[in-house]
């Protein structure tokens, strides 16, 4: 295993030896289309096999995924990778031991792809239900996470799609490492080793290559940066399953259990500062903020959290920098919070709509009617009642891991699991009618 590791990392390490982009993407390409109709028509137990052995690849080769992963992080530090970035790219052993933990949950999970349901007969006799069955290739398209190539590779392959995979250069060594153990987890099934690929150049235009190649891609999923995802947004000829933003708020309503709210609100903001479900903006009803305020503040300080309110949060906490109009559109991804003190849910809700990203929305409430409220009227892809905006998550959400978080509307909305990775088509079941 570890010479393989070696071979794939000097392959990453020569990407620049691909002359030929377009070439070599068609080629990625076309291998990915064949293993899609291999992957179309193979049963769960295989695919499970695979992911098992994946796993126990990954088990087996700890040492050289971290290993590549410390080479991947000195070089980000010497490039000035900033905090949050550093964070996405690292790998440790509880996180390796969560990828191999995805790995087995995803293959104990039901296999979607040939379920038929709605079936309903009509009055000509021929019954009609709708068959779930694989989207094809999917081109993924990411930054930092190194983890996000197996659990890509998890996901696409047990919904029986091809996935081509391409991650940032601050990970290569990393992502080489893990897509060897991907490529032995294939062998030991007996699938194609077209069916999960991992662009092996960090050109750029092998991006502009694979989103636009219709004809070998069904799909794209992009996960990074904001100017990551504008330019496939704006460049791409194959649909995109996407998010811009995670702005997202945690709304202390006046009802709420300080206990409760005080977990939640820190939880939220403090667990994780790089990742999309980290809160953003706190807001905080009128009446709750003279008490709770300083228990907060007391709470962000001893994490370094550097706080921004509003007015009347600064008549409260007068050592808070002013907030300004930008913090309230701010994504952070850092030891960054913005605070307003409002005037119950609706002031809560209308500030949600104007400024959130439709990512993910938090109340806490002892109040049931105000957190119906609060689920019908806030349009994000998850909305959470007395819980932290951290779980929304694949991963949490018992999916076994996700693809990314989709804030569209069509194809699939919030964590997309194995199910966002399917879509369905219609099934006709006669006895020999012919229509009248």
């Amino acid at each position: 295993m570890t010479a393989q590791v070696q071979r794939d990392g000097a392959a990453a390490a020569g990407a620049e030896e691909i002359r030929d982009i377009e070439a070599y993407m068609t080629g990625l390409g076309q291998a990915a289309r064949q293993a899609a109709a291999v992957l179309r028509r193979t049963p769960t137990g295989p695919k499970n096999a695979a992911l098992l052995a994946m796993a126990e690849a990954l088990q087996a080769s700890r040492s050289e995924v971290l290993a590549a992963n410390a080479r991947d992080l000195e070089r980000g530090r010497e490039s000035g990778l900033d905090a949050s970035l550093l964070d996405r790219l690292a790998l440790d052993e509880g996180r390796v031991d969560a990828m191999i933990e995805g790995l087995t949950q995803v293959a104990a999970l039901p296999d979607p792809v040939g379920e038929v349901d709605g079936l309903r007969a009509r009055p000509s006799g021929i019954q009609v239900g709708q068959m779930r069955v694989p989207l094809g290739v999917i081109g993924i398209i990411y930054e930092s996470r190194p983890n996000v190539t197996l659990e890509a590779a998890s996901l696409c392959l047990k919904s029986g799609n091809a996935a081509i995979l391409r991650g940032g250069s601050e990970a290569r060594d990393s992502n080489a490492a893990i897509a060897a153990c991907i490529r032995q987890g294939l062998a030991a099934a007996g699938l194609p080793e077209g069916a999960v690929q991992v662009v092996a150049t960090t050109d750029r235009a092998a991006v502009g290559r694979l989103i636009a190649m219709p004809e070998f891609v069904d799909v794209i999923i992009p996960r990074g940066g904001k100017s990551l995802i504008e330019r496939i947004s704006r460049e791409a000829r194959v649909p995109v399953i996407k998010h811009l933003d995670g702005v997202c708020h945690v709304y202390l309503d006046a009802t709420a259990d300080p206990d409760k709210a005080l977990a939640i609100a820190v939880n939220a903001k403090t667990h994780r500062y790089g990742t999309c479900n980290t809160m953003e903006t706190l807001l905080v009803d009128a009446p709750l903020a003279e008490s709770l305020l300083p228990k907060l503040a007391a709470a962000y300080a001893e994490h370094g959290v550097e706080l921004r309110g509003c007015e009347r949060a600064r008549e409260i906490l007068p050592d808070l920098v002013a907030a300004v109009e930008e913090d309230w559109h701010a994504e952070y991804l850092a030891p960054v919070l913005a605070i307003r003190v409002v005037d119950g849910i609706e002031a809560a809700m209308a500030h949600i709509e104007r400024y959130g990203s439709h990512h993910t929305d938090a109340i806490v409430t002892e109040s049931w009617t105000l957190a119906r409220r609060f689920m019908a009227e806030v349009d994000s892809s998850s909305v959470m009642v007395n819980a932290s905006t951290r779980f929304a998550d694949g991963f949490e959400y018992g999916l076994g891991a996700e693809i990314g978080i989709s804030t569209d509307k069509l194809h699939a909305r919030g964590p997309v699991g194995l199910e966002g990775l399917t879509t369905r088509k219609y099934v006709v079941l006669g006895d020999g009618q012919v229509r009248q």
